[in-house]
């Protein structure tokens, strides 16, 4: 059996890191639209999440609050 290499793993939000070091001058116009587009749906996605994830929190805190 052959080893197999091991997978680099990456760590969170390196896709972004890389994405911002990306030199734009290489982009044209509707490249430039779209990953605006891209970025934007993001955003959204991460919005939602985070507002997910504020709700389970008020409702944990909500829940193991001492009584006021």
């Amino acid at each position: 059996m052959a080893d197999e290499p091991a997978e680099v793993r990456r760590f969170r939000g390196y896709a972004l890191v890389e994405m911002a070091r990306e030199d734009l001058d290489l982009f044209g116009i509707a490249e430039l639209e779209e990953r605006i587009t891209d970025l934007e749906t993001e955003i959204e996605r991460v919005r939602a999440h985070l507002d997910k994830k504020q709700a389970g929190r008020a409702a944990a805190d909500a829940l193991f609050s001492p009584p006021g």
